[in-house]
């Protein structure tokens, strides 16, 4: 298990918000933490620490009248931390070179991949043709209805019929290097983590992904360690100290096995 720091930006600030309170429709979403520091700022800081892997994550849709603020922020972390970042939010064919030749090791993608909530495999392998598999993350973030738990889409905000399973991960693994899961439901939360998600994802345990989600105190810590196997990396956001939490950033990495 391993430590993948995020930025998550939105309205062009790096906040931590509730997820599943976003909505695109006047930029609004429920403010855990806002920023006085710059993405950037982040970034560097996460360079300077040598922790990598961390997803940069654009929150607005490009219709927003926030985007190219919130789009100048992601790029201004990835060129602070060549190839120690990947980003999301808004990524398709067409501008995944974009980010990539920015600074970014991956692009991370869910809504080019999902259409009437179904995969779109002739969107993923033109993706794949233009990017590379292997600087691909897909984001399987996903929300519990009716028993088991679905992909979400679109900054989380829409349903898909597609199952967080090991089937679909295995079929998907022919098309990534790694997968993202945010646990919706608890996202920016910070009151216990998603523990079937957590089991689900060791259990399958063939690729690197990370899960983030709902992570209180060092007791989620140990569960998602256990639960995954100690196969299942994790984000931290809102409990970090970094973005006004309780949970130590020092204590976080030794926690790791990753000291400074």
């Amino acid at each position: 298990m391993e430590f993948r720091p995020c930025i998550d930006i939105h309205n062009g600030k790096v906040k931590q918000i509730v997820g599943g309170s976003l909505r695109d429709r006047q930029d609004n979403a429920e403010e855990n933490f806002v920023s006085g520091q710059d993405a950037a700022f982040y970034a560097d800081f996460y360079k300077k620490n040598g922790i990598k892997g961390g997803h940069v994550i654009l929150l607005n849709p490009e219709s927003s009248g926030y985007y190219a603020e919130t789009k100048a922020q992601a790029l201004s972390a990835l060129q602070a931390y060549p190839g120690g970042l990947q980003v999301g939010g808004g990524i398709r064919e067409e501008n995944a070179l974009e980010y990539l030749e920015s600074g970014a090791s991956h692009v991370i993608v869910t809504s080019y991949v999902f259409r009437d909530g179904k995969i779109e495999y002739a969107n993923l392998e033109r993706l794949v043709r233009r990017a590379g598999k292997d600087r691909i993350v897909l984001d399987l973030s996903c929300r519990r209805r009716d028993g088991a738990y679905y992909i979400v889409t679109d900054r989380w905000q829409k349903d898909t019929d597609v199952k967080l399973s090991e089937e679909t991960l295995e079929k998907l693994s022919f098309y990534c290097d790694e997968f993202l899961v945010h646990a919706v439901d608890v996202e920016g939360r910070a009151d216990g983590i998603e523990e079937e998600v957590a089991a689900l994802l060791g259990n399958w345990g063939k690729m690197p992904v990370t899960y983030a989600g709902g992570v209180h105190d060092f007791s989620d810590l140990e569960k998602l360690k256990k639960l995954g196997q100690n196969r299942v990396n994790v984000t931290i956001g809102s409990a970090l100290d970094l973005f006004g939490g309780n949970m130590k950033w020092e204590e976080v990495i030794a926690f790791m096995g990753r000291r400074r």
